[in-house]
């Protein structure tokens, strides 16, 4: 007898205000009966379709959130009407699924929770806890939603083995040859590899071998990974495969801009050349020696946090989206984007601990660690702190901009209050400090705005006395001399 296997399809039950989100409800829905690749895999039950027959609506929700595999809440600023306990539909909804285990997936409207009713409030109080285990992410319209909602739905599908990871690195790179490939820098990558981690294949290996070894062909064609790594010009197959580096004159994003490169070679050039401007853009900041009234003067971001945020833009990005990593230098912080967000078994709070590594693009992060560019799988982040730390600077920020961006900052702003005291500078010169931040540079004749009854003298000695301590530096003459850090 013949048999057929019948492909499962898992329920999503779908949750939220029904009134106030009528739209997201629908669209989510629609979103998922449409995609060629969720529709072959989930059904979805929305109870605007599906009304209740004779029975209490509330036992037709239970009902199916047990019956669901994956429970998504759709949460914005109603809480919803009230039952006799005073607990709206969405919020047993939510507890049903919590007490059935089933896989939920909450999606926040907005970002200002303040807006929000008292009960809205306090589930997202709960969800945002570590210590519930809860993913969440924010979005600002149903296109975002739907995207969102994707990327979740294929983690799920990849965790349950309905589907393969389909890296994009692991895919096939159409057109390309061994005639895209830089010899060079293949020979330069395993002089490097064998350097920093012992890596066994000669040096002198044919190149199908290396590619083979570092797993980057695919039924024996090139894959995207060996031309992004090892490509002469990886922009002619990818646009998106550049690094923006912009320094700024203030704190704020706009023009003009002090200085914009774009860099697009291959993976380990794009990283060089970025933490080469980087480096040329930022200052080197000031420690007090003990003992001395004197400063000395280092790096103000370690090189290590900088490249390391590099390469974890390089291996963790969506190389899928058109936009490319971001790199901008303002006056008091480096700000690195890149788009993608956080695997679903991570979240910010947890990259300042140690944790396992989920690199987006696997290929390209093992590349770049037998070169030495990263660190070992999951200690990338909490190095880049403790170097920081070590330093005695502001340990780094991570942010995740609706799933679908991901940035690190790094402060620069060494002249904290903390900086200020122990230096014993007057108000004046603290003053000269703060306008220095805002403006970048600044004249005697920017500080005598401010104190307009202290004289010319005063004000000329208190600068001279930070430049002597190496706090400021001064350019050009005493007429039109220039202040700046």
């Amino acid at each position: 007898m013949l048999k057929y296997q019948i492909m499962r399809r898992y329920k999503i039950f779908i949750s939220g205000v029904q009134k106030e989100l009528k739209a997201e409800r629908r669209a989510v829905k629609e979103f998922i009966q449409r995609n060629f690749l969720l529709m072959d895999h989930f059904e979805v039950f929305l109870f605007e379709d599906v009304p209740a027959k004779g029975q209490a609506a509330q036992k037709v929700y239970f009902d199916e959130v047990r019956e669901s595999e994956v429970y998504i809440g759709i949460l914005g600023n109603q809480y919803g009407q009230v039952s006799k306990e005073k607990v709206s539909a969405t919020e047993k909804e939510f507890r049903a699924a919590q007490q059935a285990k089933k896989e939920i997936l909450i999606y926040i409207k907005g970002e200002d929770d303040k807006k929000r009713e008292t009960g809205v409030q306090k589930l997202i109080k709960e969800i945002k806890d570590p210590k519930k285990g809860h993913s969440y992410k924010r979005f600002n319209n149903t296109d975002e939603l739907t995207s969102l909602i994707f990327e979740s739905l294929v983690t799920f599908l990849r965790s349950e083995g309905i589907v393969g990871r389909g890296d994009f690195d692991e895919r096939i790179c159409r057109g390309a040859t061994y005639e895209d490939i830089d010899e060079a820098k293949v020979r330069w990558f395993l002089r490097t590899a064998k350097a920093q981690r012992n890596y066994a294949v000669k040096i002198d290996a044919p190149l199908e071998d290396v590619f083979i070894h570092l797993d980057l062909l695919k039924d024996g064609k090139l894959t995207n990974a060996a031309i992004l790594l090892f490509g002469k010009k990886p922009h002619k197959f990818f646009l998106q495969a550049e690094m923006k580096c912009i320094q700024l004159p203030g704190t704020r994003f706009g023009k003009p801009f002090s200085s914009y490169q774009i860099y697009d070679g291959n993976l380990f050039e794009q990283v060089d050349r970025a933490l080469d401007f980087v480096l040329s853009s930022i200052r080197f900041p000031v420690e007090h020696q003990i003992g001395t009234a004197q400063f000395k003067r280092y790096f103000e971001i370690p090189e290590f946090a900088i490249k390391e945020a590099l390469v974890n833009a390089v291996s963790h990005r969506n190389y899928d989206k058109t936009s490319g990593i971001q790199v901008m230098v303002f006056i008091d912080k480096v700000e690195i984007w890149n788009s993608g967000g956080l695997p679903h078994e991570l979240t910010v709070e947890g990259l300042k601990k140690k944790h396992t590594s989920h690199p987006a693009n696997p290929l390209i992060a093992n590349a770049l660690y037998l070169a030495g560019y990263a660190q070992r799988a999951g200690t990338g982040t909490t190095d880049m702190i403790q170097a920081c730390r070590e330093q005695k600077c502001p340990e780094p920020e991570f942010e995740v901009i609706r799933n679908l961006e991901f940035k690190t900052i790094l402060p620069r702003d060494t002249f904290t209050e903390s900086f200020l005291e122990k230096a014993n500078l007057n108000e004046r010169q603290r003053q000269a400090v703060a306008l220095i931040k805002e403006k970048d540079s600044i004249s005697l004749a920017d500080l005598q705005k401010i104190f307009k009854t202290v004289t010319r003298k005063t004000l000329y000695r208190d600068l001279q006395a930070m430049v002597n301590r190496h706090i400021l530096k001064a350019h050009g003459d005493r007429k039109g001399r220039k202040y700046s850090f």
